[in-house]
């Protein structure tokens, strides 16, 4: 319970270095050597945007909490997962963050969208006045699931980003579903809607301009997110090998979850652990400097990550993946139906082209058919809010 309240500096200490081992070290779809590659794993680590527990940011909703210790884990995991996404589409997945080194302008705007300020897209007091709406007070413990859909309506106001954001329920990924809603801004000359095109079709009667090509990208980024329930109250040991597949895919944005009490960003996994970013670290709310810029090196965590063995993980998680073309998207689904062949992987959720009839059989969580859409998800995946209890400060 302590941990909640340890300083970045009293943390520095306690992390080992990785083992080690002959395996491989997976993250976010890139593979390593221990041996050979120890510098560009932590290099890979420490550029992705770690989100902690602050203190002292402007009150949420103007007389709310003034820090997040104890409640906002979840939270400070959705966002790294979101600003995975937004890495990938703004800076590319190779983008390295080099401490002291100028960085590039979409750099600071993406970390600019999770600032702890109530104008930041993507931010603490965003995410949860967003969440009231999903029936949560300011406050409480989030699932995965929650934090999903509250990211995907907090996506609809950044224009800049202009993602697709897809949370697949049910376990069951609908490709038709996906591709209608990243061809939605396919916009002719004249505002008419073309018909969906294929990524091989030209334009059907639209300008063969250049600059208007640029606009009327074809496909709008997609950002899904899975969210999945792998066990009653452990992971079931079927599911892992696929779990591990996830972190090899290309288009990983790594897995939201924890254990109970505490969330975590899991980014990839070597041998039998999985890898991962704790947000439990309570850091003061950073202020931009006098010259305006923001001072950034305490949303990038520079001591080795966190490793904790697969068969600890609470089976509540949710799955991400970014695709940023439509050839993306293709070759996600041919690795995810490839991996349904896999020796001793079990499928963690159902690929198909269309929703099928019996998508919503409520027999299956044993819920009246009249239960609402909200009731009963909230009911099936955040279930897990009942083991994770408040830290007390």
């Amino acid at each position: 319970l302590f941990l909640a309240t340890l300083t970045y500096d009293t943390l520095r200490f306690e992390y080992e270095d990785f083992p080690e081992t002959k395996e491989p070290v997976w993250i976010l779809g890139k593979k390593y050597s221990v041996f050979t590659e120890k510098e560009e794993i932590l290099l890979d680590v420490t550029s992705r945007l770690w989100f902690t527990y602050r203190k002292n940011f402007p009150a949420i909703g103007g007389t709310g909490p003034t820090s997040d210790t104890g409640w906002g884990c979840m939270l400070r995991c959705g966002q790294m997962i979101f600003a995975q996404a937004l890495v990938c589409r703004h800076l590319g997945r190779d983008w390295r963050w080099i401490k002291g080194k100028r960085q590039m302008d979409n750099y600071f705007n993406v970390l600019n969208a999770f600032i702890d300020k109530k104008d930041s897209y993507y931010s603490i007091h965003q995410i949860a006045q967003m969440g009231v709406g999903e029936g949560k007070s300011i406050g409480q413990w989030y699932g995965p699931n929650t934090v999903a859909q509250v990211l995907k309506k907090l996506a609809t106001f950044d224009t800049w980003s202009s993602l697709a954001v897809h949370i697949a329920m049910d376990n069951t990924v609908v490709m038709e579903e996906i591709r209608r809603l990243c061809q939605s801004n396919v916009l002719c000359a004249g505002a008419a809607a073309c018909p969906a095109l294929e990524s091989d079709v030209l334009y059907n009667g639209c300008p063969e301009d250049v600059g208007l090509r640029e606009r009327l990208a074809l496909w709008k980024p997609l950002v899904l997110l899975i969210p999945l329930r792998l066990g009653l109250t452990e992971i079931n040991e079927a599911y892992i090998e696929t779990l591990k597949h996830c972190f090899m895919m290309p288009q990983s944005l790594g897995v939201i979850g924890g254990k109970p009490n505490s969330a975590h960003y899991f980014i990839g996994y070597v041998g039998e652990e999985l890898i991962y970013l704790d947000p439990h670290t309570t850091q003061p709310a950073v202020e931009p400097g006098d010259s305006g810029c923001l001072p950034d090196e305490s949303f990038h965590c520079q001591h080795p990550p966190c490793r904790m063995s697969i068969a600890e993980l609470d089976p509540s998680i949710a799955v991400g993946f970014f695709c940023n073309t439509e050839a993306d998207f293709n070759d996600w689904c041919q690795q995810i139906k490839k991996l349904s062949l896999v020796r001793g992987a079990l499928p963690m959720f159902e690929l198909v082209e269309r929703q099928p009839s019996h998508f919503s059989n409520p027999d299956v969580l044993n819920l009246t058919p009249d239960s609402s859409d909200a009731d009963r998800l909230e009911r099936f995946f955040d279930s897990e809010d009942e083991d994770f209890e408040i830290l007390s400060l």
